[in-house]
This record gives C-alpha cells, sequence and structure tokens, in this order.
C-alpha cells in the first residue's frame, strides 16, 4: 500500500473517494510538498519601462501638473540663461544701479564675456561715465556675483557722417566734435 492512497481501501479494491474533498487536498498537499512547494512569480529585473497609458499614482511624477516657477526655473538652469536673465534685471533697474542722474544721460547697449557696453548721449557724459566705470563695476558685481562685469566700453553719442555727399573731402577730419 503507498502512502498516496486513502487508508480506507483494502488490498486489491480501487480506493474509496469522499465526498468532502479531503483525499484530495491531503494528495495535493503531499504533492507540493515533494516538488518543494507551489510554483512562485519571479519578480522582474532590471528597470521598469513606463507604458505608455500610464497613469500617475498617488505619489508626486514627473508627468503631474507642475507649478510655471518650478519650470521656468528647469527650464531656465536647462539652457543657462541665469546670466542673461540678471543682466537684463539690471538693464531694466540701471536708474537704481547708477542713479537717476547718470542713467538720463547713459545707457546700457549689450553685455558679452564680462564686458558692458554703455552709450551715453554727449562727449562728456562719456568721459564723466569713464571715470566712475571702476565705482559701477563693483555695484554690478554685488548684484550679480563677483567678476561678472569685467570692463565697461563707454561709447560716445551717434553722430553724423560726412564720409559721403557732395561736399566731403578726402582723408577730411570732419566737423570734429561740435555736438553736446
Amino acid at each position: 500500500m503507498s502512502s498516496d492512497e486513502p487508508t480506507d481501501a483494502q488490498p486489491g479494491e480501487e480506493p474509496v473517494r469522499r465526498d468532502d474533498g479531503l483525499d484530495l487536498a491531503r494528495a495535493l498537499t503531499r504533492a507540493t510538498a515533494r516538488s518543494g512547494g507551489p510554483a512562485r512569480r519571479k519578480p522582474k529585473s532590471g528597470p521598469r519601462r513606463p507604458t505608455v497609458g500610464r497613469v500617475s499614482g498617488s505619489h508626486p511624477d514627473e508627468r503631474d501638473p507642475q507649478l510655471l516657477e518650478a519650470t521656468l526655473g528647469r527650464l531656465v538652469g536647462d539652457y543657462g540663461w541665469e546670466l542673461d536673465l540678471r543682466m537684463q534685471g539690471v538693464f531694466g533697474r540701471w536708474p537704481e544701479l547708477v542713479g537717476d542722474e547718470v542713467a538720463a544721460h547713459c545707457t546700457p547697449e549689450s553685455f558679452a564675456d564680462g564686458k558692458l557696453v554703455v552709450r551715453t548721449d554727449s562727449t562728456a557724459w562719456a568721459t564723466q561715465l569713464k571715470l566712475l566705470a571702476p565705482t559701477i563695476v563693483r555695484r554690478l558685481n554685488e548684484q550679480l556675483g563677483h567678476g561678472t562685469v569685467a570692463l565697461i566700453e563707454v561709447l560716445g553719442p551717434h553722430l553724423p557722417t560726412w564720409k559721403k555727399g557732395p561736399r566731403s573731402a578726402r582723408d577730411g577730419r570732419g566737423p570734429r566734435d561740435t555736438y553736446g
């Protein structure tokens, strides 16, 4: 007699099956105990790939709606626009950085590679701004960070050209500085 058969059977007779199913449960338990247990799913290894229709769970996710401030901050950081935005802020606050009187006679035109180009409305103010340049550079570097502005290039006013026309003289010196 084998251990798999119910004990109610006589030798040579077919085993008696019970209607309550206990014999079937015992047979299954014995079979799984010998085979090492029920077959289990192994967890997938490796990175999980997002599916196209995946919906955000209860935890925050990069696909959730984001605040505009955080999104713009990440965009500015990714493209390296920090210095450009700070310089545009300087252009907008020029009167408060250099004073109202100086700002009335000069305007910043461009900034590149540490050089700020400033245009004045007269040659007298160009001379004055050249004398004030170290002070302005120090103020700007306090606002923007040390070493951001290394040099201020001061340009005089836009003057008309006398190089062309019916009364131009070759190698002539032009009208000189009679403006301002």
